[in-house]
């Protein structure tokens, strides 16, 4: 499943192609049919990304309430951004969006509905916030983690704890704060969290920057960051040893996904 940098990349990327055009949506798949012949012909206002969401506002002609898609990737949806024309669609494309020079089709998602405001805005409030949103409230996810008797390492992937953390992101998180997965939420200082936090938006704003998670630094590689191999990027995550004291990494289920750390390094 995409993690938050990703989703916020491609909000950006399809704000800047398509945002102001009036566009032309269909449901090849069928399974969209009645939703793209509302929105079908409107303007989209902007695309935007909450943790692992994505909403689409549109300004719709006809008067209408339903006017934000909501999309959840899930495990298997993709999208695929091609030069118009578009060829025929392949797979079983649940939404195809044209403009003049752009389009997208959007295979496999685990949800792509139109809600109304109100909905938009109880999906929002249930998230924690995002690292990459400038509306962020860092104390709302310190409030939830140092109450907590979680594990720090379930409690992220918690997404209404922070919005956009998926596994490779914690696990990264953790080994660079020097944090063992299952310290307690409660056992973190507000000095941690403050790392932690600070951490997060960084590595989260480089990935969006890069469209890929990068953590490894460049002085650990000598290499510049968009340079690096994908056996490169990470420092833990799927790694048969530490790669800063070179001990065999540990590995766990936690949180119904596989947690990596190195018990040297992490406390």
């Amino acid at each position: 499943m995409p993690e938050g940098h990703a989703l916020h990349r491609i909000a950006d990327d399809h704000t800047k192609w398509f945002a102001g055009e009036t566009l032309d949506i269909e449901s090849p798949q069928g399974r969209f049919a009645k939703e793209a012949a509302i929105l079908s012909g409107s303007r989209l206002v902007a695309a935007e990304a909450f943790g692992k969401h994505l909403f689409y506002h549109w300004s719709v002609a006809r008067k209408q309430a339903l006017t934000t898609m909501h999309v959840h990737l899930g495990l298997y949806g993709k999208f695929h951004t091609k030069r118009v024309p578009l060829a025929e669609p392949k797979g079983a494309v649940r939404v195809r969006v044209v403009g003049s020079n752009r389009g997208f089709d959007l295979n496999g998602p685990n949800c792509c509905e139109l809600i109304n405001k109100p909905k938009f805005n109880a999906i929002c409030a249930r998230l924690g916030p995002d690292p990459l949103r400038r509306d962020a409230d860092p104390l709302v996810a310190w409030n939830r983690i140092h109450r907590s008797r979680a594990a720090i390492g379930t409690l992220l992937l918690n997404q209404s704890v922070i919005a956009g953390i998926g596994n490779i992101f914690r696990a990264e998180i953790l080994f660079q704060l020097g944090i063992h997965p299952d310290r307690l939420g409660k056992e973190m200082s507000q000095e941690d969290f403050e790392r932690l936090w600070s951490l997060t938006v960084k590595l989260m704003t480089i990935g969006k920057q890069h469209n890929r998670i990068i953590t490894a630094k460049s002085e650990e590689t000598g290499k510049e960051r968009s340079r690096l191999r994908d056996n490169e990027r990470l420092l833990i995550y799927k790694k048969p040893y530490c790669s800063r004291c070179a001990a065999e990494v540990t590995f766990w289920d936690q949180g119904a996904r596989t947690i990596y750390a190195c018990e040297r390094c992490q406390t």
